[in-house]
């Protein structure tokens, strides 16, 4: 019978765990405030939220008058501010291995000394990494709802967007509609001219549907040559006004496609959200809308009239 050699296994001793409960509690409940910001921030990816605890933590310190942050996260304005100011400010480039994460500025009436500037400088130093990952997951998630080559919103994004309106419409009885809309004779342009050629239509559509709309409303890609438009507090024939004026826009396209022109037009069906209405049947009434207005001519709008 061969010997089995016996299986080493490492053992947590009673004082490891003993040392790692006194640290744990050290690190939980300690006064340092640098150890305590850092421990608050790792709490969340909020971008917003770490500012406000980082404004809170740095207040608690070194007083000051009012807040501000600027930056531009997946290509958009990111402010924050927080305070009102006064005549002696001063401002910090939050940089990070080449990288700028926005500048940050502290403002007070009474002029800052060189020991509150080194302070905050302890603080920024302390918050700078938690910073660059909230914006960098802002700029994921961002990436996750835009559409690639449009650089609109995309389906996802519209799916999670007609979910928080159908909440809103229902419980504050507001009004809000929605625009699918659909390029006509798409497949032909891409058969005759090629996806180059395309892939510019869709991009140009997308810039003349956002050209198009309020600034409250918001467009998306919805897949293909679709794109979908929602507009909040709209009802039927105010959404059909902006429908008609997106056509329109459409229509204005030019694209030089060496020798000749292509034109385009676009196809709409509009629905006004109706109580208690999931945003898959909402969908399915703009859709079948649509269907009317491409099965009707094309480059037209058709309502899906609701009751009441």
């Amino acid at each position: 019978m061969k010997n089995i050699p016996s299986i080493q296994r490492n053992t947590t001793q009673p004082k490891d765990l003993a040392a790692l409960r006194q640290a744990y509690h050290g690190w939980s409940n300690t006064p340092d405030p640098l150890t305590k910001l850092t421990r608050r921030l790792s709490t969340s990816l909020s971008l917003e939220t770490q500012l406000g605890i980082l404004a809170e933590e740095i207040g608690n310190t070194i007083p000051f008058d009012a807040l501000t942050y600027r930056h531009q996260v997946a290509r958009r304005d990111f402010v924050y501010a927080t305070g009102m100011g006064g005549p002696h400010r001063c401002e910090y480039r939050l940089n990070l291995e080449g990288v700028c994460y926005g500048t940050l500025t502290l403002t007070r009436r009474q002029k800052f000394s060189d020991d509150e500037l080194q302070g905050i400088e302890m603080f920024i130093s302390a918050a700078i990494c938690p910073l660059r990952n909230a914006c960098q997951f802002i700029t994921i998630e961002q990436a996750a709802l835009t559409d690639a080559l449009t650089s609109i919103p995309n389906k996802r994004a519209l799916d999670e967007h007609l979910e928080r309106a159908s909440l809103l419409s229902d419980r504050h009885g507001k009004e809000y509609s929605l625009i699918l809309c659909d390029l006509d004779h798409f497949k032909t342009v891409n058969d005759q001219q090629g996806h180059v050629v395309g892939d510019h239509l869709l991009r140009l559509t997308a810039e003349a549907l956002d050209d198009a709309i309020r600034n409250s409303d918001s467009v998306y890609r919805f897949g293909g040559e679709e794109f979908a438009i929602l507009l909040p507090h709209t009802g039927e024939q105010e959404a059909k006004h902006v429908a008609d004026r997106v056509r329109s826009a459409v229509a204005r396209l030019r694209i030089d496609c060496g020798g000749t022109e292509l034109c385009a037009t676009i196809s709409c069906g509009v629905a006004r959200h109706l109580p208690e209405e999931s945003a898959n049947h909402w969908i399915a009434r703009a859709d079948e809308a649509l269907y009317r207005a491409k099965a009707q001519g094309r480059n037209c709008t058709k309502v899906f009239a609701s009751i009441g």
